[in-house]
């Protein structure tokens, strides 16, 4: 093979595939294989191996010790920690192949930190970040920090930390909100010897008049709700026991709120994704929508919200 005239290759790289993008840095001991496609400006480090069916996209670094197997495929600006390992059978036997490799995506500007474990057949979400060490078992959502064996999530990128509860449980005020639509509201509260009491006028406190409710309840710690957006309905959350922690995210923009007190009520617009994890063992989530059940309503493909939020703000 000739010498690479628009790219970097290390003396001691060996190099058989012929697609390989401008500017992009091979270094010693890698070895990739022939039909492999590298795209520009990637950083390809020492010891990497790469098969001849992987895909690896633009600006993309990929660390020491890293393997990319056939259906491996690495959209733009994905980083790849030192010894991650990726898989792609699920039932691997000597010398016995399936028919066809699954197909595992990291999509563009995720992270994958040192030692993580990918699981075949899984795709990690947009901006996504997957600790080091973790053993990735399912999908992981866009935007979402994952760690632990098996990987749950901890948290989300870009996300202003959660409120810390005040004394007692309940805030004397809220914090205010940077998604646009969205908003924490502290309804009234009532108290004397008897107990204390909340209270919440529909088209007043609650901004709607709902036409159903729902109870979520006996969530393990370590699951995830929601994870969809509505097109046209509206939703009230209160965590009537416990407490949880709500994601919103326009798109633009997200915030993490936490709901800790039930006077404590999180108002969700139309075309805003939200995320309900952090779970406490007894907590009750009840929620109040402006509309009937309607499975046309519901967006639960991130890119998809992406799309219906561009085409309402052109």
């Amino acid at each position: 093979m000739a010498p690479p005239t628009n790219w970097y290759r290390h003396p001691n790289a060996l190099v058989e595939s012929d697609q390989i993008g401008a500017g992009t840095r091979v270094w010693a001991f890698a070895h990739i294989l022939p039909g492999a496609k590298i795209g520009e400006n990637c950083n390809i480090c020492d010891g990497v191996f790469v098969e001849g069916k992987a895909v690896v996209g633009d600006r993309v670094t990929v660390k020491c010790g890293v393997q990319l197997w056939d259906g491996v495929e690495l959209e733009d600006d994905v980083f790849v920690g030192p010894n991650a390992t990726f898989t792609n059978d699920r039932f691997p036997r000597s010398r016995e192949y399936p028919e066809a490799f699954l197909k595992t995506v990291v999509r563009q500007g995720a992270s994958i930190g040192a030692n993580a474990t990918i699981l075949p057949g899984l795709t990690i979400g947009k901006r996504a970040m997957v600790g080091a060490g973790a053993v990735v078992t399912k999908d992981v959502p866009a935007n979402a920090v994952v760690v632990g064996n098996p990987a749950t999530i901890c948290s989300y990128v870009d996300v202003p930390k959660a409120e810390a509860p005040a004394a007692g449980g309940a805030r004397q005020g809220v914090p205010p909100s940077s998604v646009p639509g969205v908003a924490l509201r502290a309804l009234p509260l009532h108290g004397d010897l008897r107990g204390e009491l909340s209270v919440g006028e529909f088209e007043k406190d609650v901004p709607f008049a709902p036409k159903r409710y729902f109870l979520v309840f006996g969530v393990a710690n370590a699951r995830v709700r929601g994870e969809h957006a509505h097109r046209v309905c509206h939703q009230f959350l209160i965590c009537a026991r416990g407490e949880c922690s709500v994601l919103a995210d326009n798109g633009t923009h997200r915030q993490e709120f936490r709901l800790d007190h039930p006077r404590l009520g999180l108002h969700l617009p139309p075309l805003v994704w939200g995320v309900q994890y952090k779970f406490s063992a007894d907590a009750v989530l009840l929620v109040f929508a402006s509309h009937l059940y309607d499975p046309a309503d519901y967006i639960r493909d991130y890119d998809e919200f992406l799309a219906a939020v561009a085409g309402k703000h052109p």
